[in-house]
Protein backbone atom coordinates (compact mmCIF):
# COMPACT_ATOMS: atom_id res chain seq x y z
CA UNK A 1 0.00 0.00 0.00
CA UNK A 2 1.20 3.55 -0.95
CA UNK A 3 1.03 6.02 1.72
CA UNK A 4 1.68 9.64 1.09
CA UNK A 5 0.71 11.54 4.16
CA UNK A 6 3.42 13.08 5.86
CA UNK A 7 2.59 12.11 9.17
CA UNK A 8 2.40 8.01 8.54
CA UNK A 9 3.44 4.82 10.45
CA UNK A 10 7.01 4.54 8.90
CA UNK A 11 10.70 6.39 9.74
CA UNK A 12 10.07 9.33 7.21
CA UNK A 13 12.07 12.44 8.27
CA UNK A 14 8.82 14.43 9.64
CA UNK A 15 8.07 11.25 12.29
CA UNK A 16 11.44 11.07 13.42
CA UNK A 17 11.51 14.74 14.27
CA UNK A 18 8.38 14.94 15.71
CA UNK A 19 9.47 11.59 18.20
CA UNK A 20 13.09 13.78 19.20
CA UNK A 21 10.86 16.75 19.67
CA UNK A 22 8.09 14.64 21.84
CA UNK A 23 11.17 13.72 23.88
CA UNK A 24 12.74 17.41 24.32
CA UNK A 25 9.52 18.11 25.22
CA UNK A 26 7.77 15.80 27.96
CA UNK A 27 9.14 12.51 26.99
CA UNK A 28 5.44 10.40 27.00
CA UNK A 29 5.17 12.19 23.75
CA UNK A 30 7.92 10.83 22.32
CA UNK A 31 7.48 7.43 23.63
CA UNK A 32 3.87 7.69 21.90
CA UNK A 33 5.04 8.77 18.71
CA UNK A 34 7.45 5.91 18.96
CA UNK A 35 4.99 3.56 19.24
CA UNK A 36 3.23 4.96 16.78
CA UNK A 37 5.80 4.83 14.20
CA UNK A 38 6.71 0.62 15.04
CA UNK A 39 2.80 -0.40 15.72
CA UNK A 40 0.98 2.35 13.60
CA UNK A 41 0.31 -0.20 10.82
CA UNK A 42 -1.59 -2.14 12.97
CA UNK A 43 -3.81 0.97 13.88
CA UNK A 44 -5.86 0.31 10.52
CA UNK A 45 -6.81 -3.82 11.27
CA UNK A 46 -7.40 -2.45 14.87
CA UNK A 47 -9.40 0.51 14.27
CA UNK A 48 -11.09 -1.74 11.63
CA UNK A 49 -12.03 -4.52 14.52
CA UNK A 50 -13.53 -1.78 16.92
CA UNK A 51 -15.65 -0.43 14.16
CA UNK A 52 -16.89 -3.80 13.12
CA UNK A 53 -17.38 -5.18 16.84
CA UNK A 54 -18.87 -2.04 17.76
CA UNK A 55 -21.71 -2.23 14.55
CA UNK A 56 -22.25 -5.77 15.73
CA UNK A 57 -23.69 -4.65 19.13
CA UNK A 58 -25.26 -1.88 17.65
CA UNK A 59 -27.24 -4.41 15.45
CA UNK A 60 -27.67 -6.71 18.12
CA UNK A 61 -29.44 -3.64 20.00
CA UNK A 62 -31.38 -2.30 17.17
CA UNK A 63 -33.17 -5.60 16.79
CA UNK A 64 -33.83 -6.23 20.57
CA UNK A 65 -35.34 -2.79 20.78
CA UNK A 66 -36.62 -2.08 17.16
CA UNK A 67 -40.08 -2.12 15.88
CA UNK A 68 -39.38 -5.54 14.21
CA UNK A 69 -42.56 -7.69 13.11
CA UNK A 70 -43.83 -10.59 15.04
CA UNK A 71 -45.53 -12.16 12.56
CA UNK A 72 -49.10 -12.04 14.27
CA UNK A 73 -50.72 -9.19 12.48
CA UNK A 74 -53.18 -8.27 14.97
CA UNK A 75 -50.80 -7.66 17.68
CA UNK A 76 -48.29 -6.06 15.54
CA UNK A 77 -50.85 -3.45 14.53
CA UNK A 78 -52.07 -3.41 18.57
CA UNK A 79 -48.38 -2.55 19.32
CA UNK A 80 -47.95 0.25 16.90
CA UNK A 81 -51.40 1.78 17.53
CA UNK A 82 -50.15 1.91 21.53
CA UNK A 83 -46.42 3.22 20.32
CA UNK A 84 -48.28 6.17 18.61
CA UNK A 85 -51.35 6.54 21.56
CA UNK A 86 -47.66 6.46 23.72
CA UNK A 87 -45.58 9.11 21.66
CA UNK A 88 -48.65 11.40 21.41
CA UNK A 89 -49.14 11.37 25.39
CA UNK A 90 -45.29 11.72 25.28
CA UNK A 91 -45.66 15.30 23.32
CA UNK A 92 -48.43 16.30 25.46
CA UNK A 93 -46.93 15.90 28.71
CA UNK A 94 -43.76 17.57 26.85
CA UNK A 95 -46.11 20.77 25.76
CA UNK A 96 -47.45 20.69 29.71
CA UNK A 97 -43.95 20.80 30.50
CA UNK A 98 -43.27 23.41 28.46
CA UNK A 99 -46.16 25.57 29.74
CA UNK A 100 -45.25 24.76 33.71
CA UNK A 101 -42.30 26.25 32.95
CA UNK A 102 -43.39 29.53 31.18
CA UNK A 103 -45.64 29.77 33.87
CA UNK A 104 -43.13 29.53 36.51
CA UNK A 105 -40.94 31.89 34.99
CA UNK A 106 -43.48 34.30 34.88
CA UNK A 107 -44.47 33.73 38.75
CA UNK A 108 -40.41 34.22 39.67
CA UNK A 109 -40.43 37.01 37.25
CA UNK A 110 -43.67 38.85 38.95
CA UNK A 111 -41.94 38.30 42.58
CA UNK A 112 -38.41 39.53 41.56
CA UNK A 113 -39.99 42.42 40.22
CA UNK A 114 -41.72 42.88 43.11
CA UNK A 115 -38.77 42.45 45.49
CA UNK A 116 -36.91 44.97 43.32
CA UNK A 117 -40.49 47.34 43.36
CA UNK A 118 -40.26 47.22 46.83
CA UNK A 119 -36.10 47.99 46.98
CA UNK A 120 -36.28 51.06 45.15
CA UNK A 121 -39.14 52.33 47.11
CA UNK A 122 -37.40 51.29 50.65
CA UNK A 123 -34.15 53.31 48.85
CA UNK A 124 -35.90 56.31 47.52
CA UNK A 125 -37.84 56.76 51.00
CA UNK A 126 -33.95 56.55 52.66
CA UNK A 127 -32.66 58.88 49.48
CA UNK A 128 -35.39 61.34 50.68
CA UNK A 129 -34.79 60.85 54.41
CA UNK A 130 -31.50 61.91 54.13
CA UNK A 131 -31.70 64.86 52.07
CA UNK A 132 -34.12 66.00 54.74
CA UNK A 133 -31.82 65.59 57.05
CA UNK A 134 -28.94 67.38 55.61
CA UNK A 135 -31.26 70.51 55.36
CA UNK A 136 -30.56 72.51 57.99
CA UNK A 137 -33.05 75.31 58.91
CA UNK A 138 -31.61 78.77 58.62
CA UNK A 139 -31.32 80.72 62.24
CA UNK A 140 -31.91 84.29 62.00
CA UNK A 141 -30.66 85.91 64.60
CA UNK A 142 -32.33 88.44 66.95
CA UNK A 143 -31.24 91.66 67.83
Amino acid sequence: MTQSALIRPAWTPATIALMVLGFMVFWPLGLAMLAYIIYGERLDTFKRDINKSTDNFAAQFRSKTGAARTGNVAFDDWRDAELVRLHEERMKLDEMRAEFDDYSRELRRAKDQEEFDRFMAKRDSAKASQTKDKTVPLIQDED
